[in-house]
């Protein structure tokens, strides 16, 4: 089983585009903090489906708050506004769960390596409603009595795939009009869920690197699931060096890139990259010293390169940030508050409509990474089918296109933390000139669908400016062609 991380922290406080593989002169991103502080210190963020973002409180309270930051008229996070998001259930208070934004835009809430700061594996879990802000419990798969810290992931069909920590088991989850059922799946699999991140493969299919193989630690190996299938299979190979930590069993991030490959961080100062295209691994650069990334975040930014937290050895701190450009490692600045306290662990992240990257530690003080490169070619979604005028208030509006689902997941983490991104916003410029995100739902889940027109239905906030508007889809910070619409 894992070793348990220090709280101290807490009680102190076209399959693919281009990408960016091709090395030219690099120039590192900028961090800002933003302008107003959560109210309390906050950890795990998500992006939520009307571009909002969901927080939850960290810390030892026991209280189980979420608060949402809300983009100004601009559509500005730095300017945005906090407000209470309602509370979990009485006596869930998770610490590293598993967490999916589903495509009704509700999000699951599942498990927990802590509840209210105790060791537990917690099976315990809630259902946020983003329309009534209020949590409501949600059962995990009948028979489990763990779900901890483990790893989840959005399928193609758009049900959620949930692993447990502790055991080989995995289920997926259908939510019909809010009522939970789960379905086993994920036969073969050859070793314990626990500490295993899921990165997902054009097509569907799930790469994980494992963990435990045969009761012990470090063997090199990998696995990919097959949702067709609903079985692991073992290919041949391994993952050419050692990327497991093997006192606490830990992993880092491992990151698809719009260039085609899987850039998975070790928590042992190796790094390897995975091919999609010939299913082989090469070893990959190393931060340099004793930095890894024993857990932690990396993001995927907009132009292809990928933002990665590391710190030396494991849960030590002293964090470093570097930008992964395809070819080469780039030391570049970390948040100016913390980073020196830090370990690779406090950090989560997520990608903002805008192209940035939200960065948290727990603390009240949240920043924001804007990158200096632009959006990689190819990897815009692209508006083909909606209607031309559209009605303030209105809901159920249907828009089709490409690559709604972009071409990650967009931020990473691995079993204990999911802030993926990888779903379409609706982004209206209306005529007075105010930024209003739309609510997304009916989307189907995957990455990198190409050419393939997939479609999703919108919510217009009554809120909205009549007369001409632009209209644009985001996915994973990146937008599509503005289309021109009228607001009726």
């Amino acid at each position: 089983m894992k070793v348990f991380r220090s709280l101290g922290i807490f009680l102190l406080a076209l399959q693919f585009g281009t990408g960016a593989a091709v090395s030219q002169t690099f120039t590192a991103g900028k961090w800002t903090a933003i302008t107003n502080a959560p109210p309390t210190g906050v950890g795990h963020i998500m992006l939520l489906t009307d571009g909002s973002v969901l927080a939850i409180n960290s810390g030892c309270d026991a209280t189980g708050n979420w608060y949402r930051l809300v983009p100004d008229k601009t559509g500005s996070y730095l300017n945005g506004k906090w407000s209470a998001a309602g509370t979990l259930p009485a006596g869930y208070n998770p610490l590293y769960f598993s967490s999916q934004v589903v495509p009704s835009g509700a999000v699951v809430v599942l498990g927990g390596e802590y509840n209210a700061c105790n060791s537990v594996w917690t099976n315990l879990g809630a259902l946020y409603s983003p329309w009534t802000n209020k949590w409501t419990s949600l059962a995990a798969p009948a028979g489990w009595t763990t779900v901890g810290d483990a790893q989840s992931t959005i399928l193609p069909n758009g049900k959620m795939m949930q692993a447990n920590c502790c055991t080989t088991e995995e289920a997926i989850l259908t939510l019909n009009a809010g009522v939970p059922t789960w379905t086993s799946t994920g036969t073969g699999k050859a070793d314990w869920n626990d500490e295993e991140g899921w990165t997902m493969l054009p097509g569907g299919k799930i790469l994980t690197v494992d963990t435990y193989v045969n009761g012990g630690c470090c063997a090199e190996g990998f696995q990919i699931y097959n949702p067709s299938t609903g079985a692991w299979t073992t290919p041949s190979g391994t993952t050419t060096v050692n990327l497991v930590d093997p006192s606490s069993s830990e992993l880092g991030p491992a990151a698809l890139l719009p260039n085609g490959t899987v850039f998975a961080v070790g928590a042992t100062t190796n790094n390897a990259v995975y091919t999609i295209s010939t299913g082989k691994w090469a070893t990959a650069p190393k931060f340099g010293s004793t930095l890894d990334t024993a857990d932690g975040p990396a993001a995927v930014l907009p132009d292809g390169n990928l933002l990665i937290d590391t710190s030396p050895g494991v849960f030590n701190t002293g964090t470093k940030f570097f930008e992964w450009d395809g070819s080469k490692l780039h030391s570049v600045s970390g948040p100016g508050s913390n980073a020196s306290i830090d370990s690779s662990y406090y950090g989560h992240m997520v990608v903002l409509p805008t192209g940035q990257v939200m960065f948290t530690d727990f603390s009240s003080t949240v920043e924001v990474y804007t990158p200096a490169g632009t959006p990689c070619t190819g990897c815009a979604p692209a508006v083909t089918t909606v209607a031309a005028t559209l009605t303030h208030g209105s809901t159920n509006n249907v828009i089709k296109g490409t690559q709604f689902n972009g071409v990650t997941q967009g931020a990473y983490y691995g079993d204990d933390d999911q802030s993926f991104t990888n779903f379409p916003l609706v982004r209206i410029t209306d005529s007075a000139g105010k930024v209003v995100y739309c609510r997304t739902h009916g989307w189907l889940g995957g990455v990198a669908t190409g050419t393939k027109v997939v479609s999703s239905e919108f919510d217009i906030p009554a809120s909205i400016a009549s007369g001409a508007a632009s209209l644009e889809v985001v996915a994973n910070g990146i937008a599509s062609a503005p289309v021109a619409v009228t607001i009726d």
